[in-house]
């Protein structure tokens, strides 16, 4: 008994100094009260460093920079701004009928559009555009020769639709 108890101390004592860890029936092991044992000694790992290299400084060898040179500014030629052109549509299936035309000398820009309204007449924008007087524009309207007729609103009342379901059914 005695050599039994002395194992039982000499156990217990290594595992509360955390050499020896034990475990319960299930597998899991079991640690001393207050927390995990301390590793015996820690020893920081040897580095060593060499001692800096003393470098020769060399200079740098001396550049000359020119001064700069003075360029003389051309202006690039500037075209004239004169221009015309016009285009127009006429689409008989989509009903899409449309106009413009535009001329420019200058600064000076005059044009006109027109194009025909949903309900048949046409809109005419005659513009002009210069420095002196900015944008202007004057709109004209003409009825057309077939205006569209717009037929009234009709009210529509829906007669309410009854529904049966039939019962459900149980297996």
């Amino acid at each position: 008994m005695a050599l039994n108890a002395q194992v039982v101390v000499l156990l217990a004592t290594a595992m509360l100094a955390g050499a020896l860890p034990l475990e319960d029936e299930y597998g899991n092991v079991l640690h001393a009260p207050g927390g995990y044992g301390a590793p015996a000694a820690y020893a920081a790992p040897a580095i060593a460093y060499a001692a800096p290299v003393a470098k020769a400084v060399v200079a740098a060898p001396a550049v000359a920079y020119a001064a700069p040179v003075a360029k003389a500014v051309v202006a690039e030629p500037v075209a004239y701004p004169k221009y015309e052109f016009n285009y127009g549509v006429h689409d008989a299936h989509t009903g899409d009928i449309k106009q413009q035309s535009e001329a420019r000398d200058g600064d000076v820009v005059k044009g006109s559009y027109s194009l025909v309204e949903p309900d048949g007449s046409t809109r005419t924008v005659e513009y002009q555009a210069d420095d002196h007087n900015g944008f202007n524009a004057v709109v004209h309207r003409t009825p057309g020769a077939h205006p569209v007729a717009v037929a009234p609103a009709v009210a529509v009342a829906h007669a309410p639709v009854a529904v049966a379901h039939a019962p459900i059914g149980y297996h």
